[in-house]
């Protein structure tokens, strides 16, 4: 079973292969090279292991995280 969590693009570094992302306030560098060609500033992504696997829309992006947060869980543990 594969988990991933969504977060937002804040910043696509110089190489252009990694991102730093805003998992609800978690920030982290991530990996972007799968899903370069899709990836904006302020774009929604999928993240597994350290790496952007899809590109999401804002809507579903907030209710997931929304779903996370009304179940407890703490987005933090997973990453």
């Amino acid at each position: 079973m594969c988990l991933s969590i969504p977060a937002q693009v804040m910043e696509i570094l110089d190489d252009g292969n990694e991102a730093k992302v805003d998992f609800g306030g978690i920030k982290r560098t991530i990996n972007i090279q799968l899903v370069k060609s899709e990836v904006k500033k302020g774009a929604y992504v999928l993240v597994h292991a350290g790496y952007a696997i899809q590109v999401i829309d804002e809507r579903t992006a907030r209710e997931t995280i929304q779903l996370w947060k009304e179940l407890g869980g703490s987005i933090e543990d997973f990453l």
